[in-house]
């Protein structure tokens, strides 16, 4: 091959490698708009206390689950929906149960949590995460703090875009978690311990079944 021929492969392949980041960065700027979203952090919070309340001081979390679950899609019924599924997710460490209640490129909802505590890194997103203590305690840990952040319910933990903490629930512990802005890029974490450390495929294909149908319904009615 003369240095010609070498040059133009080289020219070709920095020109792909511009239009691939372009496309991220235009893709990127397109789902992470304020205009997308359609659920409100405190609205969630509000509707996660209500229906703790409704729940009472002695419900079981199961109770209390199903309640937020009631008060969530009562709201949002056009966009948010159970399908009454559950599936383990293991992302930075921790392990513990969810359903997905609404996903799309801009915004999922889900509910989160385990009866036997968990502990892991948070990960650190292109987006906002709002969760939202229903029962059960979450404590966190930024790497610049030796204090721990104590959650409790009704409680909602901002883990702001870009920043990272330990987190543990000590115990049984569920949430309702928000998280809106650049979804898709969450999803290397999301799916990186199933992958790389428990070889959990089962799980990886509920996930990905769960996640992509809701995407794929949202869609369809012009939610991006």
């Amino acid at each position: 091959i003369n240095e010609n021929t070498m040059c133009c492969i080289g020219v070709k392949s920095l020109t792909f490698l511009v239009l691939v980041a372009a496309c991220l960065v235009g893709f990127h700027y397109v789902i992470d708009n304020p205009a997308n979203w359609v659920f409100d952090p405190i609205r969630l919070q509000e509707l996660s206390k209500k229906a703790i309340t409704k729940a009472g001081p002695n419900a079981t979390s199961d109770v209390i689950v199903q309640a937020v679950i009631k008060e969530v899609t009562g709201a949002y019924p056009k966009y948010a929906f159970s399908t009454g599924e559950w599936m383990f997710n293991n992302a930075g460490g921790a392990m513990g149960s969810m359903t997905v209640l609404h996903s799309s490129f801009s915004e999922y909802l889900i509910i989160f949590g385990t009866a036997l505590g968990t502990e892991g890194h948070t990960g650190r997103f292109m987006a906002d995460d709002y969760f939202t203590i229903i029962d059960g305690e979450q404590w966190a840990q930024p790497a610049d703090s030796q204090a721990k952040e104590i959650y409790r319910p009704g409680d909602q933990h901002h883990l702001v875009r870009g920043e990272a903490k330990q987190y543990r629930m000590p115990d049984n512990c569920w949430a309702l978690e928000y998280a809106r802005g650049n979804i898709p890029s969450m999803l290397f974490f999301g799916f990186g311990d199933g992958l790389f450390s428990t070889f959990d495929f089962v799980s990886l294909a509920q996930t990905v079944k769960a996640s992509a149908g809701y995407m794929f319904h949202n869609l369809m009615i012009g939610k991006i």
